[in-house]
């Protein structure tokens, strides 16, 4: 009893609802993004995009972000200690993925091209290093404002 009033609870919370919400529509969106602009060669590719990959328009995680720290603000107000830290917490996830995350695949990009010129020259074996692909800027503001908007219906429907 205990378990399912926890689970309604939960799936009442304007705070929860905006964020799964923006999460779920940020991947969708990048998921028709993808089928539009690539070749798709296996079925499957389009649910791991859905799923698991990272980078692409719109940012996923800013949506998440941005959509948690809006409906926080909203529920809670602009001076509660939930407020201030998912503002935090928010500040960090979009600079991490404009900055940190980018840059870093962009170094195992460099890396893997010049490891197979190596390797060619060479004759030695390269293994690849994963590229984790971050964000450009344009898809993190795509993802901010598509998680605050999302927060923000979510906060006008639900109260």
């Amino acid at each position: 009893m205990a378990v399912t009033s926890a689970l309604h609870s939960l799936f009442q919370n304007v705070i929860f609802l905006s964020a799964i919400t923006s999460l779920c529509i940020a991947q969708v969106i990048k998921m028709v993004i993808y089928l539009l602009t690539n070749r798709i060669k296996k079925p499957l590719e389009a649910i791991e995009t859905v799923i698991w990959r990272t980078g692409g328009m719109p940012s996923s995680h800013s949506a998440i972000v941005c959509s948690l720290a809006t409906s926080t603000g909203m529920t809670e107000g602009i001076s509660s200690n939930m407020f201030i830290f998912s503002i935090v917490f928010a500040m960090i996830v979009l600079r991490d993925s404009v900055g940190v995350r980018r840059s870093t695949g962009l170094q195992a990009k460099a890396l893997n091209t010049l490891g197979k010129q190596t390797a060619e020259k060479t004759g030695l074996k390269f293994h690849s290093v994963k590229e984790i692909q971050g964000h450009a800027p344009l898809e993190v503001l795509a993802g901010a404002v598509l998680g605050i908007i999302i927060a923000i219906c979510f906060f006008l429907i639900l109260t």
